[in-house]
């Protein structure tokens, strides 16, 4: 099979790997996603059996990391549900030119909700009274800047005029969640490193690569989605 081009990121592969199969959705009913208002009743199905995270109180990130907060931005665009994403500006110190969503530090005083909305407001100008939260997946820890991440997915039913801050961001990425899961698209390695084995989720595009911390957020929320 032909995969698609993705993009010029580098993959620091480590020497000892191994390709997974098929998709974790594999045999799903992949047609709720070209339905905005069922994918957000999913989520919020989803997000009601899992344990809570209050995203509106302070959050101890894992021990000896920092916390940072991103938003999943869903948009609803011709009532099919979009995923918006940035890629960062090359002049960054961590993760330059990387594929993420919007996002960054939690400061002093800040509960992860505010820092999300912050973050996207001042990265691709979404307004946070855009923004309906849903809830939280899976926290993700990253080595190279030394973060806790608290993902937290928002529905964004009237979309604005997305404009990117030239000093963080390079430019900014909306595509149908159908997109994802294309076969052509999205792949998976188990990674053997010093903290064990681990699974890495990419997203290759016409002319990027999602991967790292932001192909594992996709994938849970493609998960959470068609499950």
């Amino acid at each position: 099979m032909n995969r698609r081009p993705g993009g010029d990121q580098r993959i620091p592969r480590p020497d000892e790997f191994r390709v997974g199969e098929s998709a974790p959705w594999a045999g799903r009913d992949l047609d709720v996603l070209t339905d905005f208002n069922e994918c957000i009743r999913r989520l919020e199905h989803y997000f009601l059996d899992r344990t809570p995270v209050d995203i509106r109180a302070p959050y101890a990130p894992a021990q000896g990391t920092r916390p940072s907060a991103v938003l999943l931005p869903l948009v609803k665009r011709d009532e099919v549900p979009h995923m918006v994403l940035t890629r960062r500006s090359v002049r960054l110190n961590n993760h330059r030119g990387e594929i993420s969503f919007p996002g960054g530090r939690v400061e002093d005083g800040e509960n992860h909700e505010a820092a999300a909305l912050r973050e996207a407001h001042e990265e691709i100008a979404l307004p946070p009274h855009h923004v309906r939260t849903l809830g939280v997946l899976d926290l993700v820890t990253t080595r190279v800047s030394n973060s806790t991440i608290t993902p937290i997915v928002g529905a964004v039913e009237e979309e604005p005029e997305f404009t990117p801050h030239a000093a963080e961001v390079e430019r900014i990425i909306t595509l149908p969640l159908t997109e994802l899961v294309r076969t052509d698209t999205y792949r998976h390695e188990f990674w053997t490193t010093p903290f064990g084995e681990i699974t890495i989720h990419f997203f290759e595009l016409d002319d990027e690569t999602v991967w790292g911390a932001t192909g594992n957020l996709l994938a849970q929320l493609i998960d959470a989605v068609t499950r």
